[in-house]
């Protein structure tokens, strides 16, 4: 079962909240602050942009940017909540929805009320988080309208592109780019499409103002790896790899799969990097959707790795060719490294595809792809060389599991007990 750990300094605002277990109603909302009408739209972007904040769905562009950019690209613009989370080791998204839907849609009409927009859209795939949104909706109905949008759950559904064909009436499929969403997107109108967690930090600045630092270097993390139950928590920015590996249970990983299936590998000599955006960007890796798995002490990296490309590989929206025949050459590739039967031309063939395929598809699941064969080849070349050898004992009884369990949240409403905590405390709801 996942469990829910709060990691940063208590005091402060928190997107885990007072009853991570238990769905927040209305009233609960506002007795912790939400909801709050004082702080004006042109004030709000400029508390966020002194923040600092990013996005939280994977890239980590500049919110205040992004906001100005559908403000001043035309009339009638739309908002919509991003909460489909089609990456396999990450429930931050859905367990928002589930736990604290009107933490979601408070930042969801602040976004609004900044961009200008007369319409709103909550996008997702999980049915249980999709009652819970609706419930709060109707418990307390925003200035404008919201619609809710379902969609089947896949990897690509949740590119921002993706979400906009969807919510137009077509499948949820990126398209090609220009336009982006922020130029041309629900309806044809300038569109904001951001991350629910973002969202949430939006509302958390509007209540609490004096802390805009705080919440913006804050980030809610998928912990998983290892034999330890996997953790959804609340981490302050600077807190190592290591640190995490160990609030987690697995106290000496042997590395990590970074940002879900975007950030590729790390080994054990990168454990002590800062969870920092810029700063896990310049070691090669990435945060992404804050999703992390790590490697148990003496777990062979290759069934991860192979587990990460079949997962991609079955998951391509198949509309690209070099997309198809790229992820299903790495994937096979990394396939006959764990079972054995790989050849002698085998890293390099990984080699010059992780270097030439990034960037030649229309989303991001190529990248993802060669990235994994790249840090792959990176960060374990002397465990490659030994599967070249002989096959790899670890590799038949390894699964390399990537999926999580949202966290339970019990469907009835939490009392008004304020919004704080109490530091590094567990629970298993």
């Amino acid at each position: 079962m996942t469990g829910t750990d709060f990691l940063a300094r208590p005091g402060y605002p928190t997107v885990l909240g007072a009853a991570p277990g238990t769905t927040e109603s209305a009233e609960a909302y506002r007795a912790a602050g939400g909801y709050r009408a004082a702080v004006a739209p042109a004030e709000l972007l400029e508390q966020i942009a002194a923040a600092e904040l990013r996005g939280r769905g994977g890239a980590g562009f500049p919110t205040a940017r992004k906001l100005r950019a559908v403000r001043d690209a035309g009339p009638r613009p739309v908002v919509v909540a991003n909460g489909e989370e089609g990456e396999p080791g990450s429930v931050k998204d859905r367990w928002l929805l589930r736990a604290r839907p009107h933490l979601v849609l408070d930042g969801l009409a602040r976004a609004a009320q900044i961009t200008g927009a007369e319409r709103g859209y909550v996008y997702l795939a999980d049915p249980v988080a999709s009652e819970r949104i609706r419930a709060a909706l109707d418990e307390r109905p925003p200035h404008l309208p919201v619609d809710v949008v379902e969609t089947p759950h896949t990897y690509v559904a949740g590119e921002e592109t993706a979400a906009v064909r969807r919510i137009n009436g077509g499948p949820a499929l990126p398209t090609a780019k220009p336009p982006r969403p922020h130029e041309q997107g629900v309806g044809g109108a300038p569109t904001l499409v951001a991350n629910v967690e973002t969202l949430a930090r939006i509302a958390l600045i509007a209540a609490r103002p004096q802390h805009r630092r705080h919440t913006a270097r804050t980030t809610l993390v998928t912990l998983s790896g290892g034999t330890a139950e996997p953790v959804l928590a609340e981490v302050p920015y600077g807190r190592t790899l290591r640190d995490l590996a160990r609030a987690q249970g697995t106290p000496e990983p042997g590395g990590a799969l970074m940002g879900g299936l975007f950030g590729g590998l790390i080994g054990p000599g990168h454990l002590d990097l800062p969870l920092e955006p810029d700063a896990l960007a310049v070691a090669g890796t990435a945060l992404g959707c804050g999703a992390i798995r790590f490697l148990a002490p003496a777990e062979c990296p290759v069934p991860l790795a192979d587990a990460a490309l079949t997962h991609l590989a079955a998951q391509s929206a198949r509309q690209c060719g070099v997309c198809v025949a790229g992820t299903g050459a790495i994937r096979e590739a990394v396939a006959a490294l764990r079972t054995g039967t790989a050849d002698e031309g085998l890293t390099g063939r990984l080699r010059r595809w992780s270097t030439s395929l990034p960037g030649r598809g229309a989303c991001a699941l190529l990248d993802a792809a060669a990235g994994t064969a790249g840090s792959l080849l990176r960060t374990f070349p002397h465990l490659l060389r030994a599967h070249l050898d002989a096959p790899c004992p670890d590799c038949t009884a390894a699964t390399g599991r990537l999926t999580v369990a949202v966290p339970h949240v019990a469907g009835r409403t939490a009392p008004a007990t304020g919004a704080h905590p109490a530091p590094a405390e567990r629970t298993q709801p």
